[in-house]
């Protein structure tokens, strides 16, 4: 971590490119090599071969669960799902205040919310078994907040969770009100165990930073869920979509694309500030999607091919590939998902990830204070007459 010298404040990139600030067990995305884990293992590797509450019970506890543990915490959790009456209560009007902004926004309000109807006390104050509990029942609230937001918000009446469905498959049925199949739950399962964690991202970052002030888990998540909603950070797969959208056919794609790059302009989609190779979650997602197939997939991968392909030849040198919004986009269209849905959907996978991070950061009482350089008119001056 960057330390004082001699009482001065050390100079760091812009963004805090690259600068270490902490120690975490949690995972980290190693960008040159085009690999991330959760713990010890690949975070792809968990995707394919394990359930969702496995990768939750992995984050919280640093273990897979074996099958006792396993059904204990998916038990457990799914006993969360339902929220208190005073938060089913308001999320109409959340939903109505809320009617241009959507669900990510209504989820901060409801999301404070809970942590008082709840009474989540600070986690300076109490030991490591409430944290947990209550980063348990917020996770678990979260999906049955925005699927409730999104429906109030189509004037229809919210999907009440059922315990007997695992998270995936409770997710879709409380957004649609009806059972998916197996390909597309897995599909979506696979895709939130994918953005569960993604190293010191902005929004992983602020939560942390608010639970080193000892505040409540709400609040921390609440910081979260604020940086995500940024442009810069959550993104919005259904950008992706709509350039291919914008494109149609795949003989509109070489003019359509080359009139862009040579205008500076960026292409949804592409691009990462960490991976400079392909990104991991990119590469599972194309074969999800290619797995269901459609003509919207063949438009995907050959746009991916071209976009590259016209890349190399107009800007040798600069790489620049699929990012997990690209495919995510056209797995969550397959598996009909309302586009307005495809960032909330990201929030209820992220929320384990940062909630994983609230805990570790709660285990140290330091509190993160960096400095600034100050560089307006130079003081003291006179302070003029009224």
């Amino acid at each position: 971590m960057p330390t004082m010298t001699n009482g001065t404040p050390l100079d760091v990139p812009r963004g805090l490119a690259g600068v270490v600030v902490t120690d975490t067990a949690l995972g980290d995305v190693r960008g040159r090599e085009g690999f991330y884990h959760y713990r010890q293992y690949s975070a792809i590797e968990l995707a394919r071969t394990r359930s969702f509450e496995d990768v939750w019970y992995l984050m919280f506890h640093g273990e897979l669960p074996g099958p006792a543990a396993r059904a204990e915490f998916a038990a457990r959790t799914a006993a969360m799902r339902r929220l208190p009456p005073e938060v089913r209560g308001a999320l109409p009007a959340i939903a109505r205040a809320g009617a241009v902004s959507g669900p990510l926004a209504g989820l901060r309000t409801a999301l404070s919310l809970l942590g008082a109807s709840a009474s989540f006390r600070p986690v300076y104050d109490i030991d490591g078994d409430r944290r947990r509990s209550d980063a348990l029942a917020a996770c678990a609230a979260v999906p049955t907040v925005l699927t409730a937001l999104y429906r109030l918000g189509q004037g229809l009446e919210p999907v009440e969770p059922r315990d007997d469905l695992p998270y995936a498959a409770n997710y879709l049925y409380m957004l649609t009100g009806s059972e998916a199949d197996a390909p597309r739950v897995r599909a979506v399962e696979q895709y939130l165990i994918s953005t569960v964690d993604h190293g010191f991202n902005a929004s992983t970052f602020t939560g942390r930073v608010v639970a080193s002030t000892g505040a409540d888990i709400a609040a921390c998540l609440v910081a979260a869920v604020g940086a995500l909603s940024g442009p810069l950070h959550g993104g919005a797969p259904s950008r992706a979509l709509d350039t291919l959208d914008a494109i149609g056919t795949p003989d509109r794609i070489d003019g359509w694309i080359r009139e862009r790059v040579l205008a500076g302009e960026r292409i949804m989609g592409f691009g990462h500030p960490v991976y400079r190779t392909e990104d991991p979650r990119s590469r599972m997602l194309r074969g999800i999607a290619q797995g269901f197939g459609s003509p919207l997939v063949d438009l995907a991968v050959e746009v991916e091919r071209q976009v590259e392909a016209i890349l190399a030849e107009l800007k040798p040198g600069r790489e620049l590939h699929t990012n997990v919004e690209f495919y995510a986009g056209v797995v969550m269209e397959l598996c009909g998902l309302p586009r307005e849905m495809f960032t909330p959907t990201f929030c209820a996978a992220r929320v384990v990830g940062w909630s994983a991070n609230i805990l570790e950061q709660a285990e140290d009482s330091k509190i993160i204070r960096p400095a600034a350089r100050y560089v307006g008119p130079t003081p003291p001056q006179p302070v003029p007459a009224p």
